[in-house]
């Protein structure tokens, strides 16, 4: 990890999208690539009746909060002898994702808090679409881009609540990639 370069992408989370694990791939071979665990089990629930969500959320957990993937397997084996009979299309969801869902396992639980998930960048990304689509068109490119700059400053004073444990995650990213 430590020898990925400085302008490349060390980590990368995807939310489900086919061919992003792919295309991140290509273009930086060393990236590890991991998919968003609350879409993995938000699109498990898709496939389940609503009455047994609760059983599901429960008997997943073990799999995400697993220290390891050949426990996380362990776990994974488990839910899919209970529940693979009834819903076939959730062991065939965890079974197409599970590649881009075991690296997230061999980050410390410092960073499992930090990468679990894309919500905050899809927020991100919301809030500047709601800016931008209000405006039918730019005089220039540069107007967009102020546009943008000023959004942001916006948006960053409602995200005012830090990160919890943001200082373990730091240094776990320090040893994971140096500088």
């Amino acid at each position: 990890l430590k020898n990925r370069g400085a302008r490349g992408i060390f980590s990368l989370v995807c939310d489900g999208l086919k061919g992003s694990p792919d295309s991140v791939s290509a273009a930086f071979p060393l990236a590890t690539v991991q998919t968003c665990i609350i879409h993995l089990i938000r699109n498990t629930f898709k496939y389940a009746s609503r009455k047994y969500w609760d059983q599901i959320s429960a008997d997943l957990k073990p799999i995400y909060t697993a220290s390891t993937a050949s426990e996380a397997r362990a776990r994974w084996e488990e839910f899919a002898e209970k529940w693979g009979t009834p819903y076939p299309a959730i062991v065939t969801l965890w079974e197409s994702a599970w590649e881009e869902f075991i690296p997230f396992l061999d980050y410390p639980v410092e960073l499992r808090r930090i990468v679990y998930t894309t919500n905050a960048i899809e927020s991100l990304n919301a809030s500047l679409r709601q800016v931008t689509k209000t405006r039918r068109s730019f005089p220039s490119d540069d107007a967009v881009l102020k546009l943008l700059y000023l959004a942001l400053h916006q948006i960053a004073k409602k995200w005012t609540m830090p990160l919890r444990d943001w200082k373990p995650a730091m240094t776990q990213f320090m040893v994971m990639y140096g500088d």
